[in-house]
């Protein structure tokens, strides 16, 4: 059972990868050894030097298809192999001030957050086929699942990227791919530091959840190991929602 959750010496590549969740999730994969590839379009976060060796940050709009597929044949060129891709790079638009939300808010929303999700998707799978394995990570959320207020076009972009994820995995699994979601609740980070900064909504929020409490960065990284490591080299398809219990809650607590 040695090494069964061990992601040393795997490829991994990040999108959304510059901070949050992305560089959270990336530099902690890079301290267990991993060659880890964060991109993004700009970097707040600087690199620990004792990780330098294992992550590197690479500029790119994910929307970029050509550019994105450049560095996969790169990142390839150098090791030869991509072992995991997690399409973390998201965007968010709510729209508060009319009951018709903008259709160039829509656009812009399902651009980033599900078709460069497609997009990369296929620059490494072509990759994974050739050496018959891989492990693609999708970060859903309870969005798709659950209908939100005031931002239609996140809900359906995150609805869409759950389904592309079985699409895929049912799609590639005969060659020893396997693509599975995981699907954050309310999470402390930059995108939500809002929300979390008001007490009434945080505490609103809180109370949806069996555990009580808004997660962490750190409760992403068990799951993303997993999925990325060879535990869970027989799972694919699947959803995985790290919401402290969400969405089977009944009853708020009281």
């Amino acid at each position: 059972m040695n090494g069964l959750f061990s992601v040393k010496k795997k490829v991994i590549i990040i999108t959304g990868g510059g901070r949050g969740i992305g560089f959270h999730v990336g530099e902690n994969m890079a301290k267990r050894g991993a060659f880890v590839y964060c991109v993004d379009t700009q970097f707040p976060k600087k690199i620990s030097k004792n990780i330098s060796n294992n992550l590197a940050q690479l500029k790119c709009n994910v929307t970029n298809k050509p550019k994105f597929q450049k560095i996969c044949d790169k990142i390839f060129s150098t090791h030869k192999k991509i072992d995991v891709l997690i399409n973390n790079a998201g965007v968010t638009f709510p729209e508060k001030g009319t009951k018709f939300y903008p259709e160039k808010k829509w656009k812009d929303t399902l651009s980033v957050n599900l078709t460069a999700a497609f997009n990369c998707s296929q620059a490494v799978l072509k990759y994974m086929m050739k050496k018959k394995y891989g492990s693609i990570i999708n970060i859903t959320s309870i969005n798709a699942e659950l209908g939100f207020p005031n931002n239609p076009a996140y809900v359906a972009s995150k609805g869409g990227l759950k389904m592309l994820g079985k699409a895929l995995a049912r799609d590639w699994g005969k060659y020893g791919i396997r693509v599975n979601n995981v699907g954050p609740g309310y999470i402390k980070t930059e995108m939500t530091n809002k929300n979390y900064s008001n007490k009434k909504i945080r505490k609103s929020r809180q109370m949806r959840t069996m555990l009580g409490r808004w997660g962490e960065l750190d409760d992403l990284i068990g799951p993303c190991v997993f999925l990325s490591s060879d535990a869970s080299k027989y799972i694919t398809g699947q959803d995985i929602y790290v919401d402290g219990g969400w969405l089977t809650n009944g009853l708020a607590n009281e």
